[in-house]
């Protein structure tokens, strides 16, 4: 299955291991509710091959419990361990209204709310555990910088026009608030 950059891939999960000995398969849940997976049955590679197709799922603490197809004992299922799993854009529910997936924010543009200067645009959307962050590409390109994805930093996410405005934090030794002529 190509993957195509109009339905790209959405990570849901990640294998955990293996949960008993008959094969179940332990996968972490990145979907509010876990048992979404179980609605997708198959599940894929970042290549966009199958890697799991769910035939029974129960929720636990931290996301599901699977028996699969493509799996029929513990060691099979602990060599999946790290596996990281796929849908298509295109298979999620599509969200409501003033709402979208993070997904949707790759290529943005970002304008300074402000000064209506150009940012540069969304590579990224990561979460080093503080919080979701946006990375950003300077238009001129170099190294990239993250904006904190928060209501202070960019506070309008504009989907139609395909734009995030912007008011970047301070760096850090730069002063803050307006500055005189005689600074």
């Amino acid at each position: 299955m190509p993957i195509s950059p109009d339905d790209p891939l959405i990570l849901v999960g990640r294998v955990a291991g293996g949960f008993g000995v008959r094969g179940e398969v332990r996968i972490s849940t990145y979907t509010e509710e876990p048992l979404a997976l179980k609605g997708f049955k198959r599940l894929l590679r970042q290549d966009g091959s199958t890697a799991l197709s769910i035939g029974s799922a129960r929720a636990v603490k931290d996301g599901l419990i699977c028996r699969c197809s493509e799996i029929t004992t513990k060691e099979a299922a602990d060599a999946l361990r790290g596996l990281k799993l796929y849908v298509p854009r295109s298979a999620l529910p599509e969200p409501d209204e003033d709402e979208f997936y993070l997904t949707d924010l790759i290529g943005m543009a970002v304008r300074h709310i402000a000064t209506g200067e150009d940012l540069g645009k969304i590579k990224s959307v990561q979460d080093f555990g503080a919080g979701d962050l946006l990375e950003i590409i300077p238009p001129l390109g170099g190294q990239t910088w993250y904006l904190p994805f928060t209501r202070a930093a960019a506070p309008e996410v504009k989907l139609a026009e395909r734009l995030v405005l912007a008011d970047p934090p301070n760096m850090v030794g730069e002063p803050e608030g307006p500055q005189s002529d005689e600074d």
